[in-house]
């Protein structure tokens, strides 16, 4: 991968790659010549520079040296989903301040759910602030991705649109961080494409398309869907929104839509302390929010008749109510506060039709209910592919296609990695923690948990790791087993179900997004659960006898003699408790569903 950015290397650096573990005492090894933990060159390609692109290269940039890194981005800028989706209304659906990295804060958000331009703004000052575009290749597209079992790397096929070339680059571990609302897809209704009106999708928006004064569709209640209405229905002449199936709008209690004030503003960013304890309450609140996904809670019966009041209130309508107001259970579906939606439906020029529709013609839509519509302009706000099925091939060495794996029922190792796919790590992968609570503090664990295998790559002699089948397996069982007390396995249509009924919970991590955070931290010693096959005899690492710190004169070579012991603690109990400051807060308690002991 020579065109990615050069980090440089020690220059007693030595390299070697590839092969099979021999245990005889004449082997040589590059690593022989070197200290301990010799820090060989690494080779990096990330798929895509969205959020968890761009944090990847921040944690690299900062943790290591002699690498090389590119992140391949399809588009001509950073950002993903915030660059992509400019539809009318596209904003924030989780409190702005906690819509951040933990460590970098941003003080001048105009509101709790601010639009998607402040959003792409805070991606796009982190990656100026820490120098991360140099990293990037935009308008590069991963086409096929097959690894070289003989020389231990991935050849990858990229697609330069803007030169119109085919590519073909290397490295030596593959992260796929495309995300998961990624690929747009027009809805499954004949005749769609023999419509004459204007036809626009949420996610491919066309800014130079005027909606003022003119007869407006919209099609489906899903998040796009619930921005983009409120935030037309001012302008055009008559909206008509198509609604298959019920959904529960409603922000939680406390974070409601608040627009700041310039003294709530300017006190965020002159008083120390103040937007950190904002950030931390906010944070505690949401985190203390999880019993609401276990069906028959008290949290969980509680906010239903929460939502179901609040939806009454702002419908006014009996009649919108019984067909907006979901059957099934609070959470089932992506929840969304929709600030002004609710409202929009009950507005003269609204018309809301509880139909699917059966079939288009160049003018009309004819629904299921015998009903028939014309609009001007129909937006199709019907969301993206989340089947976690790559865009692309993946082939590993036994010439498996990840495409082919994943495209019945995605199965991943604690989200981050697939069974038998080697040097292959991915963000937000089946069963993360996507609507489990706060997200990008998750996506945070999962960048440290690939930086383990970064170092671990790096400064022993591996040629390939995977995650064992049998670890996989067991961890779906695990997650199968869990998902039935949980409201995601209700009957209701859902993404996180592959748009299934009734289909296996593919999208959600069972638990809480804390205990993610401590599970992928913990598994970090899991290494029973992986497959690693070498270069050469696995202790080579060892090197020449001499530690890195006694070949570096610069560094205290009695550093751990002290006064006190400042070691961390050896249980897993101790160090969370430490960690998380366990007594210095009074949270409130989880009820008769939250029994899981006191530590």
């Amino acid at each position: 991968m020579s065109d990615g950015v050069l980090v440089p290397a020690p220059v007693d650096l030595v390299n070697g790659r590839g092969g099979e573990e021999k245990h005889g005492e004449t082997e040589y090894h590059p690593r022989l010549a070197s200290p301990i933990h010799h820090e060989r060159h690494l080779r990096v390609a990330c798929i895509g520079a969205g959020a968890s692109g761009l944090l990847l290269a921040y944690k690299v940039q900062r943790s290591f040296d002699n690498f090389t890194l590119t992140l391949y981005e399809k588009n001509p800028d950073i950002a993903g989903t915030w660059y992509e989706n400019k539809y009318p209304g596209c904003a924030c659906d989780v409190p702005s301040h906690n819509y951040t990295w933990s460590f970098e804060p941003k003080t001048d958000f105009t509101s709790v759910y601010p639009s998607r331009k402040e959003i792409f703004r805070y991606f796009n000052d982190f990656s100026l602030k820490h120098g991360l575009r140099k990293y990037c290749k935009f308008r590069h597209r991963i086409t096929g991705a097959k690894w070289d079992d003989e020389k231990g790397e991935w050849n990858l096929d990229v697609e330069d649109s803007e030169a119109g070339k085919l590519l073909h680059h290397s490295c030596d571990i593959l992260i796929n961080a495309g995300g998961v609302l990624n690929e747009w897809k027009w809805p499954d209704i004949p005749g769609l494409k023999d419509f004459k009106g204007t036809l626009l999708h949420s996610a491919d928006w066309d800014d130079s398309v005027d909606l003022k004064d003119k007869h407006v569709g919209v099609i489906g209640n899903g998040a796009s869907g619930i921005q983009i209405i409120p935030a037309i229905q001012p302008i055009v002449k008559k909206l008509t929104t198509f609604i298959r199936n019920p959904t529960w709008v409603s922000p939680a209690q406390g974070l409601e839509q608040h627009v700041y004030s310039p003294e709530e503003r300017a006190n965020f960013e002159k008083t120390p302390g103040a937007l950190l304890e904002y950030r931390k309450m906010i944070e505690r609140s949401l985190n203390g929010a999880f019993a609401t996904f276990l069906h028959q809670t008290d949290l969980n019966k509680a906010v239903e008749t929460h939502m179901t009041n609040q939806m009454k209130e702002k419908l006014h309508n009996p009649s919108l109510a019984d067909n907006l107001i979901p059957k099934w259970a609070v959470g089932c579906r992506r929840l969304t506060p929709g600030p002004g939606y609710l409202e929009a439906l009950t507005q003269p020029n609204v018309s809301v039709i509880f139909s699917s529709i059966s079939h288009i013609t160049p003018t009309t839509l004819h629904c299921t209910n015998s009903t028939t519509h014309t609009p001007d302009i129909l937006i199709c706000a019907t969301g993206f592919n989340t089947s976690f099925v790559p865009r692309f091939p993946i082939t590993n060495h036994a010439g498996t296609n990840l495409q082919t794996l994943w495209s019945t029922y995605p199965q991943s190792y604690l989200g981050v990695a697939a069974a038998s796919f080697p040097n292959y790590l991915t963000f937000l992968g089946p069963n993360s923690p996507i609507g489990n609570g706060p997200v990008l503090y998750s996506v945070e664990a999962q960048a440290d948990y690939m930086l383990h295998w970064l170092d671990r790559y790096q400064t022993e002699n591996i040629h390939r790791f995977s995650p064992r089948p049998a670890a996989v397996d067991a961890f779906t069982a695990h997650k199968d087993a869990f998902m039935k007390k949980a409201v995601w396995a209700q009957n209701c249509k859902s993404w996180y179900k592959r748009n299934s009924v009734d289909g296996p919970v593919t999208a959600l991590w069972p638990g809480s997004a804390l205990h993610y955070v401590e599970a992928l931290g913990d598994a970090q010693r899991r290494g029973e659960d992986w497959e690693v096959v070498f270069k050469g005899n696995r202790f080579a690492w060892l090197g020449d006898g001499f530690s890195r710190t006694e070949r570096d004169e610069s560094a205290d070579w009695g550093w751990y003699i002290g006064e006190e012991d400042g070691s961390e603690y050896a249980s897993r109990g101790k160090r969370r408790k430490v960690r998380t400051g366990s007594g210095l807060f009074v949270n409130g308690g989880l009820g008769k569903e939250g029994k899981a002991g006191t530590a």
